[in-house]
This record gives structure tokens, C-alpha cells and sequence, in this order.
């Protein structure tokens, strides 16, 4: 049977390691002689699956101690709301940086619970870029700072973290909010530059329906908005180890598995190097192609998600259907912008890119 490589931007491909160890532990995890999925999420055998998943991240991000880490439910969509409506509080307004699509969607759900300044957009070069920090405008009443750090549609990906201290003004302390959800663990980062992280895991580290945040303490002290029911509170979560309802357990436990998985890999100094050298593979050949192009400025390219497009687009479905032939599946771009889209996680293995880039080459001596 021909080796598939599951491009999809999410839900995206899982370890294979993982995967079997969940099908070994699918009927009797333990010897419990239950599923994960049939266990009580307060029951000593889930609670320390979920106790243990906490462990494991808080050690592969150096997650400070006076930080929460929260498992929900929702998406990372779910936040476009859940974050203005505990992060707003008496200021009332919020800073938004714009490089694409789910940026858009973030600021969109914000201005239903208050007044949101776009602080730097990257719209006129049609989203293809960061905007640099000395381009962004914060405001000083402003109760924090939001920013994708990578659209997965543009494929556009923050490479540095920003340092609002270095454009503030008066307003130093302002929390920095990032949707992680497309590129979160697929590189080291310093969680102590952060008031709030949140993503969905079904790109780099579960299935869909579970979303982390990540949370610094003081936060949880602002009063949410008047009305936010209690499940849309953080401190609702956080005081009750999320366990406030049933969270999304079998979700939990293949991100504990995922967890461990990278942990073998070497972590995420380890997997960051990988990554990179999986990106390379495929920019170097649209770099030196007149076949291939990728509209991306190449200082702020994406290492998870590489967005192309062919030299003449009535040769896109023959690209998608001789790649399918070839194990290489999920190509198709997104509808929104058409193309190609190459998503290389981190499960994403080498061979899988190596196999990709060898048909691309193929595919153009043939139509170029």
C-alpha cells in the first residue's frame, strides 16, 4: 500500500506513534478495563491523564508557575469572544494587529463587546506580510494587545515575538494576547512575554474540540464583562482545574500522548530545526521556480503552513489529482484564496515533504 502524507491545515495529521498507542489503549487504558472516552472526567484515571498532559506542557514551554493553563472546549474560535469579554473590563477598548483572515475574525467578534484600534495591518500589501513593531500605533487606555502568529490561510507567520514595551508609550504593562493555534509548539517561545496564549489543538498537538489557554494570574482578577455567563469566564475554569463541565477528554489524553511524543523528539528546540528544515525544502524549489510562486514576503513565511499557487491555474486540478496518485493528499488551497497549501506540522514527516517537493518537480518538467 502506497505511504500517504496528509497535507490538511487542520485537522491535521497526528504522530503515528500516537496513534497506535491509542488503538492499543482504546478498549482497556491501563487496566482500568475502560476507554478513555468512558471514564468520569473527575475519576482518579482521568484526572491524571489531565494532570499529567499539564506536566508535560508546562515542561516543553517553560510554562511559569504563576501562569494557568486551562483545557476547553470551542475551538480557538471560542476565544475571539472569551478573550474581550475577561480581558476588556472597565477599559473597554482593546488593540488588534490585522495580517489575515482569522486576525479578521478576531477582531469582527471583539467589537460586539467593545472598541477595538487596529494597531498595525498588513491589508495593503494584501496580508502577505508582518507589519514591523515600529509601524504599530498601541494605544494608552488600551487593556491589551492581540495577534495571530501565524494565519493559516496566508500562510503568513510572525519569526519574532513583539516587544510592545519598545512602542507603549505609558501603557509598558499591556498584556500581549496571541492566537498560537497553526505554528503553537512548533518552536520554542518565552510564555513570560504573554498575558494570554490560546490554541486550537487540531493543528500541532490533538484532535479538534479542544482549545489551550494559557494564562498569567493577575488576569484572572480582571471582572469580565457584565453578563458573561460563567462558562465563558477564565477564573471559572481555572478555579475548578478545568473540570468546571466535562471537558474534551479523549481530546486531553491524545495531547498528553502528543505531548510525550514530542518530548522523545527532543523538544522544541529540536522539533523548531526540523521545521525549518521541512519549510526549506520547499520555498528553495518555488524560490528558483517560474512555474511555482508563493505570494508570502520570504522574511515572514510560514514554516507550518506554505500557501503557492501554478503558473497557469487551469493545471490546478490536474496538480491535485496526479498528486492524490502519488499519496499526496489536502493540497487544494483554501476556497478563500484558491491554490495550493502545503501544511507541514509537526508530525509532518521529512519523507512526506522530501516526496512532495520530488512531484512538484516532476510536475513542472512535464508542464512547464
Amino acid at each position: 500500500m502506497r505511504k500517504i502524507y496528509n497535507f490538511s491545515a487542520g485537522p491535521a495529521v497526528l504522530p503515528e506513534e500516537v496513534l497506535e498507542q491509542a488503538r492499543e489503549e482504546m478498549l482497556d487504558w491501563h487496566g482500568s478495563g475502560m476507554s478513555v472516552m468512558e471514564m468520569s472526567h473527575r475519576g482518579k484515571e482521568f484526572m491524571s491523564i489531565a494532570d499529567e498532559t499539564e506536566s508535560a506542557l508546562r515542561e516543553l514551554a517553560g510554562i511559569p508557575d504563576h501562569y494557568k493553563v486551562l483545557f476547553l472546549q470551542g475551538g480557538a474560535s471560542s476565544q475571539f469572544a472569551m478573550v474581550p469579554m475577561n480581558l476588556l473590563g472597565e477599559k473597554g477598548k482593546a488593540d488588534y494587529v490585522n495580517t489575515g483572515q482569522w486576525s479578521a475574525k478576531a477582531i469582527s467578534e471583539a467589537k460586539n463587546y467593545g472598541s477595538v484600534q487596529i494597531a498595525a495591518s498588513s491589508e495593503n500589501d494584501g496580508f502577505n506580510s508582518v507589519p514591523p513593531l515600529a509601524q504599530w500605533h498601541i494605544s494608552p487606555d488600551a487593556a491589551y494587545v492581540h495577534y495571530a502568529s501565524n494565519e493559516t490561510i496566508g500562510g503568513v507567520e510572525f519569526q519574532w515575538t513583539p516587544d510592545l514595551s519598545a512602542v507603549a508609550g505609558d501603557n509598558k504593562n499591556i498584556p500581549l494576547v496571541a492566537d498560537m493555534s497553526s505554528n503553537f509548539l512548533s518552536r520554542p517561545f518565552d510564555v513570560s512575554k504573554f498575558g494570554l496564549i490560546y490554541a486550537g489543538a487540531q493543528k500541532n498537538v490533538g484532535p479538534a474540540g479542544l482549545v489551550v489557554v494559557i494564562v498569567r494570574e493577575d488576569l484572572l482578577d480582571i471582572p469580565p464583562l457584565a453578563g458573561t455567563p460563567a462558562m465563558f469566564r477564565y477564573k471559572t475554569h481555572a478555579d475548578n482545574a478545568s473540570m468546571y463541565n466535562t471537558p474534551p477528554t479523549y481530546a486531553i489524553y491524545i495531547m498528553g500522548l502528543v505531548m510525550e511524543w514530542l518530548k522523545k523528539q527532543g523538544g522544541l528546540t529540536a522539533i523548531e530545526q526540523r521545521n525549518i528544515a521541512k519549510a526549506k525544502l520547499i520555498y528553495d524549489l518555488i524560490d528558483v521556480s517560474s512555474f511555482y510562486h508563493c505570494p508570502v514576503n520570504r522574511a515572514d513565511r510560514s514554516r507550518m503552513n506554505v500557501p503557492f499557487t501554478l503558473s497557469d491555474s487551469g493545471l490546478d486540478d490536474a496538480f491535485l489529482k496526479q498528486a492524490q496518485a502519488h499519496g499526496l493528499i489536502q493540497l487544494k488551497g483554501h476556497r478563500s484564496v484558491g491554490g495550493m497549501r502545503a501544511s507541514i506540522y509537526n508530525a509532518m514527516p521529512l519523507e512526506g515533504v522530501q516526496t512532495l517537493v520530488t512531484f512538484m518537480r516532476e510536475f513542472e518538467k512535464n508542464h512547464a
